[in-house]
């Protein structure tokens, strides 16, 4: 990018925390002074932001506001925290029952992005720096958990857009086969990276469900292929969904995940975690 256009949404960005800071909003001079800009380019980039819904502007006061599209990016930063919040006990009891890296994550952009993590005891762990660009969904077991929740035409639709990046010799290379997994994943109740994203390592992973029955995430252990061989991937498939459900009627009720290993939930709504 050019160095006037980082210029301009460094401005764009000073110009939106003043007007957070502003309940009852502000006018453009106002606004001008506070970011020590010149009135016609506060002007220039309120009007910029109020076309992309960033910023509202009152006829009747002069004054500009927050717009919407603002709240709704940051309602969406609190709904990740929250869930990241949420799992924390779920991921715990995943760790110490596995002794695997736990994990929780959403979809962004047609990425994968991880949330939150708990760490394994072990010296050789996986471990998956949360935040960031993510990485691809196709190649995710926790990407793979939710897709096989969307219509097969959205699958397509991501593929289009996104493709299917060749990360390892055993990251899906056509549609049909990727498809072919995600009727897997809904039918056993987990998810399987083996070997997609990077080699030596597996990630076992289920979609998480909020109180409308959309899967707004999804849990996974990650580790490395001995510690996770293929006669183990059913009983941690089944922890993990497992854990799955019970965080899904959490956030459906807003239950005590106090103790999240204990029986009594598991067969309610989204007991299969996909």
């Amino acid at each position: 990018m050019a160095k006037n256009g980082v210029q301009s949404v460094t401005r764009a960005l000073a110009l939106l925390r003043a007007l957070a800071r502003s309940d009852a909003g502000a006018g453009v001079s106002v606004l001008a002074r506070e970011c020590d800009l010149p009135i016609s380019t506060t002007h220039r980039l309120l009007t910029t932001l109020e076309t992309d819904g960033f910023a509202l502007f009152d006829a009747n006061t002069r004054k500009w506001h927050v717009g919407r599209e603002a709240f709704s990016t940051g309602l969406a930063f609190g709904r990740g925290h929250a869930l990241a919040a949420a799992a924390l006990p779920h991921l715990r009891y995943l760790r110490d029952l596995t002794r695997e890296t736990a994990n929780v994550g959403v979809m962004r952009d047609g990425r994968l992005v991880t949330l939150g993590q708990m760490e394994s005891r072990e010296i050789m762990r996986a471990i998956a720096t949360p935040g960031g660009a993510g990485v691809s969904a196709t190649a995710s077991g926790m990407g793979k958990a939710i897709l096989a929740t969307w219509p097969e035409a959205a699958v397509r639709e991501l593929v289009a857009q996104h493709g299917l990046p060749p990360l390892t010799p055993r990251t899906h290379r056509r549609l049909n086969t990727l498809l072919e997994d995600l009727a897997t994943c809904r039918a056993r109740g987990w998810a399987l990276d083996d070997e997609e994203h990077a080699m030596g390592l597996r990630c076992i992973a289920a979609a998480i469900y909020d109180a409308s029955g959309e899967a707004v995430g999804a849990i996974s252990i990650s580790g490395l292929t001995l510690r996770l061989p293929k006669e183990r991937l059913d009983v941690v498939g089944a922890s993990v969904a497992e854990a799955a459900a019970r965080l899904s009627l959490q956030l459906a009720d807003g239950s005590d995940p106090a103790s999240p290993g204990s029986p009594g939930k598991a067969n309610g709504k989204g007991a299969i975690g996909l």
